[in-house]
């Protein structure tokens, strides 16, 4: 939170812009930088007092594209008060005198122009000001003509407005969707009643009012926060004479009330912003996607879980999601029997052609879950066979369903043949039962896993 006078920004045409905010701390001023997201302002923007044209910080945050509360645009149109009545005088044409009894007002662009008279009494405000600056009753020409004089020296622009005799002014505000109503009453006798002593209380809130100031809501793209001024006059008129913006000072008993409305109102602002930010949907899950589970680890030689062998023709079949998202395709991992070395080969045999692996994209098994299958060569692709079980018995047979969740049978992970798997010589038998042993041993191990 600060004041204009202590912010300076850069916008740069990118959407990159930064916001310097001068502090004390300590008694020692520091800057302090940052970028904000939403800005509330609740002071006036632009006053033809001294230092108190801020313009430039409003047309920089516009430049920045910064979600504000009123809209940067409305407050920009409210820097200029002949401006905005221009506004009222749109509603008054379209609502009309019963609905909308707007004050007569009469505009001077400059002093050389101030030579038509008007009625006397009338009320002469020179240029853009607040809380009473700039505004002069007049009786008759001469003062009038001096008050030209004074315009000239200004440089800017005046209107004129019959003096109305008033018993008490009315304002109407509107913070969101919350409406009040006030009545003042000037004690001192002093013709600004919001100057000197005056006597404020708050009144029903009555459909004409809220007629009022719902229709000014709407001018410059909609206003989250106005208010309408009006006075009833002695002869039992009420007359419009201005509009305020989210600037106007909050009165009566109810201000704590009042920021509070301002906090939500702000807060709702903000969520309509985010929601209105574009969120990436979450990408579907594909065959070359990892899961999130946990990474691809290299199976341990003696490790290997059991899988259903793939038919006769079909390459390596992988479980669903377990593909790798690099869609790079695995090492080979090949079991050797004892007495040879476990370490894979980089690259195939000549004598032994390996099998072109299956595209990344094939469409997965849908019951298949689990860690990577390891491609085999083509040597080592069996015959579709019973798989077998952990016992002692050399013959197994065949399970009712497939192992779930393992990579690749034992089986296959041995470089042998179908038919010098099963030759029937003595030696070979030898071989077939030391096998057979391996294999229970390694079946043992992965089960007590």
């Amino acid at each position: 939170q600060a004041e204009f006078s202590e912010i300076s920004l850069v916008a740069h045409a990118d959407g990159n812009y930064a916001v310097d905010i001068q502090i004390l701390r300590n008694g020692t001023k520091v800057v302090r930088s940052f970028r904000p997201d939403f800005v509330l302002v609740r002071q006036h923007s632009f006053s033809m007092a001294e230092k108190e044209d801020f313009r430039t910080l409003i047309i920089g945050m516009q430049y920045a594209g910064i979600p504000s509360v009123n809209s940067l645009e409305a407050i920009y149109n409210f820097c200029d008060k002949p401006w905005v009545f221009a506004q009222l005088v749109s509603v008054y044409k379209t609502l009309g005198p019963e609905k909308f009894p707007l004050i007569e007002q009469t505009f001077y662009p400059n002093h050389k122009e101030m030579l038509t008279m008007p009625t006397f009494p009338v009320v002469v405000k020179i240029g853009h000001a607040h809380s009473g600056m700039g505004k002069i009753k007049v009786d008759n020409h001469y003062d009038f003509q001096d008050i030209a004089s004074v315009v000239a020296l200004t440089q800017t622009y005046a209107t004129t407005e019959p003096f109305i005799d008033s018993k008490y002014d009315i304002r109407i505000q509107k913070i969101g969707s919350n409406y009040k109503a006030y009545m003042r009453t000037s004690i001192s006798g002093n013709w600004k009643t919001n100057t000197g002593s005056a006597m404020l209380e708050q009144i029903a809130m009555s459909d004409k009012y809220k007629l009022w100031v719902d229709t000014c809501s709407e001018i410059f793209g909609g206003l989250d926060i106005c208010a309408v001024k009006a006075v009833h006059g002695k002869d039992g008129k009420d007359y419009i004479f201005e509009v305020m913006d989210c600037a106007m000072p909050l009165i009566g008993e109810h201000q704590a009330e009042d920021r509070q409305h301002i906090t939500e109102l702000v807060v709702s602002k903000m969520n309509q912003m985010l929601s209105k930010t574009p969120i990436p949907s979450p990408q579907r899950p594909t065959a070359t996607q990892q899961p999130q589970s946990g990474s691809l680890k290299e199976p341990e030689p003696n490790k290997i879980p059991p899988q259903r062998p793939p038919p006769q023709g079909w390459g390596p079949v992988q479980p669903q999601g377990m593909q790798s998202q690099s869609q790079e395709p695995l090492q080979p991992q090949r079991m050797y029997p004892p007495g040879q070395s476990a370490k894979p080969s980089a690259k195939p045999s000549a004598s032994q052609p390996q099998r072109p692996p299956a595209p990344t994209t094939q469409q997965p098994r849908p019951q298949a879950q689990g860690p990577p299958s390891t491609r085999l060569s083509k040597e080592a692709e069996p015959q579709p066979q019973p798989q077998p079980q952990p016992q002692p018995a050399p013959q197994q047979k065949p399970q009712s369903h497939p192992q779930l969740n393992k990579s690749q049978s034992l089986t296959n992970a041995f470089s042998f043949t179908e038919s010098s798997f099963f030759r029937s010589s003595v030696n070979e038998d030898e071989a077939k039962a030391e096998t057979i042993r391996n294999l229970r041993k390694s079946f043992a191990s992965l089960f007590s896993d």
